[in-house]
């Protein structure tokens, strides 16, 4: 059994085959999913999926590559949003250094809004990195994220920065990188985190895992996410499933 912890079965590349998708995922022993909405269009789209399946969740919130575009009736809306009953989530947020479309420090101030609307709500937070591992951390500090907590979706950054998120109520998340045969970081990553720390996802449909690198990601292959950190670690694929599962479950308050 397998929780994929991130993923965008509300993008547009599955609007073909959604229902097949998920089949598939069910087929591959993925039994929970939580489906990301970061924008205007992928939020009632991530709640109308969450609604319609007892084992799908959804996470809310605003992506940092659009940080200039949200207005306070947006952060208004996610905070509304919150109180969904399949909302276990609010993100997700951070920083992207890697695109120039919303300057640094609109995303930092968008990034510290949602933090604070994390709080009043009471959810976890899912942080999106990319290029900015230092300064996300440092904001986390600044504005004590570890009140609620949170998922560093996808991590790529150092082993160091790892285990100081994880100091700061974190859990580490793993998706396909950890499979790309040069992706040293996330490989020291998996070795050094203990399980009872990590999450695995896909981040469908992006970042699909070793064989299929370059294909529509979907959230079946998380389980080859689960195979190679069971590799790493010297531990069974059953083990690995089975406590990154109730480490999920745990995280987002589901008890089914």
């Amino acid at each position: 059994m397998l929780f994929d912890t991130h993923v965008h079965l509300n993008a547009d590349q599955f609007e073909e085959d959604r229902d097949e998708t998920i089949q598939r995922a069910r087929e591959a022993g993925v039994k929970y999913m939580t489906v990301v909405g970061f924008d205007r269009k992928t939020i009632p789209k991530a709640l109308e999926i969450a609604e319609n399946d007892e084992n799908i969740y959804a996470a809310v919130g605003w992506h940092p590559v659009d940080a200039i575009d949200m207005t306070e009736e947006d952060l208004e809306w996610i905070e509304e949003l919150a109180d969904h009953p399949k909302v276990v989530a609010i993100g997700e947020m951070g920083l992207d250094y890697h695109w120039d479309k919303s300057p640094k420090d609109v995303q930092k101030e968008v990034f510290r809004k949602q933090i604070a609307l994390a709080k009043r709500v009471e959810l976890p937070i899912i942080i999106h990195n990319r290029e900015a591992t230092e300064d996300i951390v440092e904001l986390l500090e600044q504005e004590h994220a570890e009140e609620v907590g949170g998922i560093m979706h996808c991590y790529n950054g150092p082993v160091e920065l790892a285990h100081k998120c994880i100091d700061m109520n974190f859990m580490i998340s793993l998706g396909g990188p950890v499979t790309f045969k040069n992706a040293k970081l996330p490989k020291e990553v998996a070795r050094s985190v203990e399980l009872k720390h990590l999450l695995v996802e896909t981040d469908s449909p992006f970042l699909a895992p070793h064989p299929n690198r370059g294909k529509r990601n979907e959230p079946a292959w998380v389980s080859l996410v689960a195979e190679q950190i069971a590799e790493l670690k010297g531990l069974s694929y059953e083990e690995v499933s089975e406590i990154t599962t109730e480490n999920a479950k745990r995280f987002f308050g589901i008890r089914a």
